[in-house]
């Protein structure tokens, strides 16, 4: 459908159950247009559920943002907000290449009023904030900046007015799309502050969060008071639903490492 000029929308249902069309997508999909010197487009959303937090099993609860961001010829989103989710999806739509757009579950049971009419006239009369490589302060402050994206990001909202009332003043930045990165928005913020926490609910190791580690403490070392550090799901399949609460990123878990950020300097 693509190659022919459409726009198809597909809905993976679970982020595991995209496990059987990861060849597809990473063979073809993200290739097609370099593949035919720019003659075939790919113009399509790969929509992904993903995340836990809502009490599923095994095969419901991944997070597999890092394979489709190590895919070169992929665009990456994931909302963090209902209004996010409707915005951003329409700018995926439009999108010249394909995007895979990741939906955190726990957005699906949000009790968030949104004012859809106004959003769809934001969108149509060009007002609305393009996320595309543009990540956004959710949350200003000076003292630390809490790095995230999708389902993370409340929790390191609700992490940063926690910490307020203990007088650390927490920035959080909300990514909003992986790929592309905005490296720009990132740096200023942890050039402000010095300090920085990278919050992700996958598997710490290899992964997305790694990656900004890594682009952070090369283009902000000069600014740094300490290392940057992350607070992610541990390096083990995703646990049964008794346990996931041990298993993502909790506010508690998010205080506990901004506590390790050599305050003493």
């Amino acid at each position: 459908m693509a190659m022919n000029g459409m726009r198809p929308v597909v809905e993976m249902q679970f982020d595991a159950f995209a496990y059987p069309a990861f060849e597809q997508i990473a063979s073809h999909v993200a290739k097609m247009h370099n593949r035919t010197r720019g003659k075939l487009g790919m113009q399509m959303v790969i929509r992904i559920p993903y995340g836990g937090g809502v009490g599923g099993v095994e095969h419901h609860c991944d997070s597999s943002e890092s394979y489709y961001a190590h895919t070169p010829g992929l665009k990456v989103f994931t909302p963090a907000s209902v209004s996010d989710a409707y915005l951003m999806l329409r700018e995926a739509i439009d999108s010249p290449d394909p995007v895979v757009f990741f939906e955190p579950k726990r957005l699906y049971w949000s009790t968030a009023q949104i004012d859809l009419d106004e959003l769809r006239e934001q969108y149509a009369n060009g007002t609305a904030q393009k996320r595309e490589g543009h990540a956004v302060v959710a949350r200003e402050g000076t003292d630390a900046t809490l790095i995230s994206y999708g389902p993370s990001v409340p929790v390191c909202l609700s992490a940063a007015e926690e910490a307020a009332q203990d007088g650390m003043s927490v920035e959080v930045i909300d990514l909003g799309t992986i790929v592309p990165y905005d490296d720009e928005t990132v740096a200023t913020s942890v050039r402000k502050t010095g300090r920085a926490v990278v919050v992700a609910e996958a598997q710490g190791f290899a992964s997305v969060a790694s990656e900004i580690v890594a682009r952070t403490q090369q283009r902000c070392f000069h600014s740094l008071a300490a290392p940057v550090l992350r607070v992610t799901g541990f390096d083990i399949p995703y646990p049964s639903p008794a346990f996931e609460h041990h298993h993502i990123p909790s506010v508690e878990r998010i205080l506990d490492t901004l506590d390790e950020l050599q305050w003493e300097d």
